[in-house]
Formats: structure tokens, sequence, C-alpha cells
């Protein structure tokens, strides 16, 4: 059913700027010179990075987010929060978890060259990649798993994902997943939620997305970051508006639950947290927003030093 503007705004008012979107793009994969890439923050013991690795504008983001609420409801809260409606910006952001022995790198981006140049330009070689974990299996994420000449990217690291992803993936037919992640699948360990990749670094169930897609908790010097990987795809229209249905969530009842048990956690937790599509360098804070919905603090140095 559509929903009204009425239901939609009855919980709250409009959602305020979180952070505006760069008016300068390029194309996916590639790095703009004037952009930096890469972004470090400190969490305790953990050096961690965030990559730029590509960014797109996407015209008539209503096709894709909110697609459960009228046109007149999804004008209304883009307007109160200074967004257009004719297109989206999408950013694709990787991360790198440096714990001091590992080099955890979380999702490849979509192709290898994108990737390994954000890397490069945040002091680090394919090479020294030791895990590569994988959040789920769309392919703007296990793109870079392999170059344009089918060779192995990140050949020394060993990878981590999801049995039930995996799994639900392997049962499809799908081009992506059979080129890429298959191949590496006897180099894999397969973790189902609440278990851990390496100290100080867990999974957290957060299915509907994709059948099995996760999300990792680090945890260091008592200090916690979320790595939400895509349970919400958009600061307002997917994480403001929870139950707003977005296109690419598989299941989307799912996804809006996992949204909401999610952001109910880290807003009460007040624990920061990145989203591989959120406007870099992809890190924030969510706050409760009346009742059902939630807003986006983008990070300024809370975890710089």
């Amino acid at each position: 059913m559509k929903l009204t503007r009425r239901q939609a705004l009855i919980t709250g008012a409009a959602l305020p700027l979180a952070a505006a979107t760069p008016s300068l793009t390029f194309a996916a994969g590639h790095a703009a010179a004037s952009m930096p890439t890469h972004r470090d923050f400190t969490l305790g013991d953990f050096r961690v990075t965030t990559l730029l690795v590509g960014n797109r504008s996407v015209e008539n983001p209503h096709q894709i987010f909110g697609m459960n609420v009228d046109d007149s409801t999804f004008e209304e809260v883009s307007t109160a929060n200074f967004l257009t409606t004719d297109a989206a910006e999408f950013f694709f952001t990787p991360t790198v978890v440096n714990t001091g022995s590992e080099v955890i790198l979380f999702d490849t981006g979509l192709n290898a060259a994108g990737t390994t140049t954000a890397l490069a330009a945040a002091g680090y070689a394919p090479t020294d990649v030791t895990h590569v974990v994988l959040t789920h299996m769309h392919g703007d994420h296990i793109g870079g798993l392999t170059d344009d000449e089918n060779n192995e990217t990140f050949s020394n690291a060993a990878y981590v994902t999801g049995q039930v992803e995996y799994d639900a993936w392997a049962k499809q037919d799908n081009e992506g997943f059979e080129a890429k992640v298959r191949p590496l699948a006897e180099k894999m360990t397969f973790l189902n939620a609440g278990q851990d990749v390496r100290g100080g670094i867990t999974s957290v169930e957060a299915f509907g997305h994709t059948p099995g897609h996760m999300g990792y908790m680090l945890e260091s010097g008592g200090k916690q970051l979320l790595l939400m990987a895509d349970t919400a795809n958009h600061y307002v229209w997917s994480l403001g508006y929870p139950e707003w249905e977005v296109k690419f969530d598989m299941d989307k009842a799912a996804a809006a639950a996992t949204r909401k048990r999610v952001f109910d956690m880290v807003s009460t937790d007040r624990c920061p947290l990145i989203g591989y599509h959120m406007p870099f360098p992809g890190m924030g804070y969510v706050e409760t927003r009346g009742e059902g919905g939630y807003r986006y603090v983008p990070h300024s140095y809370q975890l710089i030093g």
C-alpha cells in the first residue's frame, strides 16, 4: 500500500540536512583527482580507513527508495532535507581495519582497479591485505575480488563471509557469484551471526537486503563501531525512514525490520557506524526522530587522532 504524506511524517518533523552530496561526480570505480579517496579513523588500537572507490548519480530516486510511499510524501521529505528528487548520489565505500597484526578489507568495490587505487592512496598494497570479508554478494561488493583478466586481487588473503549468504547465492545462477566468489570457496571461512572474524570483530545479523547480509561490530579499547554495509542505502530515504521500501532489498519486510533493530541499537548505545553507501567518508551516528524514525548525524572529528 502507498503511505500518505501524513502517515509518513506523523512520527516527527522532516529530517534535517545531515550531509550535503557533492556536485562533482565521477564514474563508478574511478577516483576524481580533486576528491579524497580515503579517510582514517582511530578506534582503540584499530586504524579504520574508509575507501571511496567510486560514486555515481542515478536518476529518479523514487523508483529506488520509498517505493511504498506516494510522490507527494517523497517530494516533501526530500525538500525538507535539501534533496532533489531528480537524482541520487551513490557512494561505494569499502573499509579497511588494521588491527596491528592483520589488515582486513571489508568488501572489494566495483572492480579491482578502483579499489587498489584507493588502497594505495591509503598506504596499502593488495598483498598487505590478510583477510577479505564479504558482507554480501552484490556486484558492487564482490567486483574487486579479481581483475579484468580474472586474476585474484588479494592473493595473500584469507576470505570470510556468512554461511547463509554464500549458500543462498550458490543456489542461484548468478554470473557475478560464479565468476568472482565460487572460485575462492576453498579459501573461505563461513560464519554465522555472533561469530568472530578475529578478536574484536564480530558478525551481526542484518538479513533482508540479501538473504544472509551481515554487518560487523568492531571493538577495541572499550570503543565500538558498527560496519552496517547495506543495511541502509541512503542517509534519508532509507536510514531516516526505515519502513520505506528499497528496490535493492531482496526481502523488503525483513530489511525494514533489520533497519529498525540495528538503528535502535546504535542510537541507544550512541555507537558510530560506517555505511557502504553513506556520503563519504561514510561514518556517522544515528539518533531517533519521533516514533519509528531516525536521523543521520555525520562524523566530524570524534574518532580522529
